[in-house]
């Protein structure tokens, strides 16, 4: 079963009723699932394999997905890649590891798929590989003949996409030591504010691991002193109130002074069919509420 654009209690009867066994959809769809309501959740039977793509799954939820009986493996690719091209292969020895363990290992994106003749985590201006160390960043690139030929009647895109020999994604990304890689970021949602880089998925990992929120989003939103700032956009689970400042003070109990969102917008997310959080429209009203 492949969802989209979806409700959360027409999945949980699906999955009770039928025997579902595999889902794959994007994050929002676990979000979802896992903050439904208590009257539409059921009892599954069986273990349900869930693939999920798109934006990076927060731990939080990745964590959560376990307690309810969810396997969540982490595919990742893009349309110029044919589709997944890695994946976060799970090893059996992890499943022996603490909860908390196993979630931080599920929300990296993995090694790549057999077809794909290379995968790599390089200095956009070297395309010399970053260190294996799991903090320093450089762009996720590919190469082989799963990877696209050029844009038709682009040679000027085309030329940029595939410099040096590698085709640059434009996501932003760490490797481990095992050589796993991790998403942190594309390159246009990184936020800069006063000079310094800030992740907008490392301020929604913080911002999911608030009870009282069921999506979250970040864009940068202009500001006159610091050039850009965090602007988060939440979705609340249901029946919450005014949270406003309890938000803040979480962020400023688990962020550094110049990621904490300068403006929270609560309210329904905009998202795609497939359910993936359309960030350019967010950007858009982010620069409208900065005018």
């Amino acid at each position: 079963m492949c969802l989209g654009q979806v409700r959360a209690a027409p999945i949980w009867a699906a999955l009770a009723a039928d025997g579902v066994t595999h889902l794959c959809g994007a994050p929002i769809v676990m979000s979802l699932l896992i903050n439904a309501e208590a009257c539409e959740k059921r009892a599954l039977d069986q273990q349900v394999q869930f693939f999920t793509a798109a934006a990076p799954p927060p731990e939080t939820v990745l964590a959560q997905m376990a307690n309810a009986g969810f396997a969540v493996t982490h595919l990742y690719g893009l349309t110029e890649t044919y589709g997944p091209a890695v994946v976060n292969d799970w090893h059996a020895e992890w499943n022996d590891l603490p909860a908390a363990a196993q979630a931080r290992l599920k929300a990296r994106q993995g090694v790549r798929y057999l077809p794909l003749e290379e995968l790599d985590v390089l200095d956009p201006d070297t395309l010399q590989p970053v260190p294996r160390d799991g903090t320093t960043m450089g762009e996720v690139m590919f190469r082989g003949n799963v990877v696209m030929k050029g844009y038709f009647r682009n040679p000027e895109a085309t030329e940029k996409a595939l410099a040096g020999g590698w085709f640059h994604s434009g996501d932003l990304a760490v490797r481990h030591a095992d050589g796993y890689i991790q998403l942190k970021d594309r390159s246009k949602d990184v936020i800069i504010s006063g000079g310094e880089n800030i992740s907008s998925i490392e301020v929604e990992e913080v911002l999911y691991q608030h009870p009282a929120v069921a999506v979250a989003a970040v864009v940068a939103m202009a500001d006159e002193k610091w050039g850009e700032t965090p602007c988060a956009f939440v979705e609340l689970v249901p029946g919450q109130g005014d949270v406003e400042a309890d938000l803040m003070a979480w962020c400023r109990q688990n962020l550094a002074g110049y990621k904490l969102p300068k403006r929270f917008v609560f309210g329904p997310i905009q998202r795609t069919s497939t359910g993936k959080v359309q960030k350019f429209a967010l950007r858009a009203q982010a620069q409208r509420l900065a005018e």
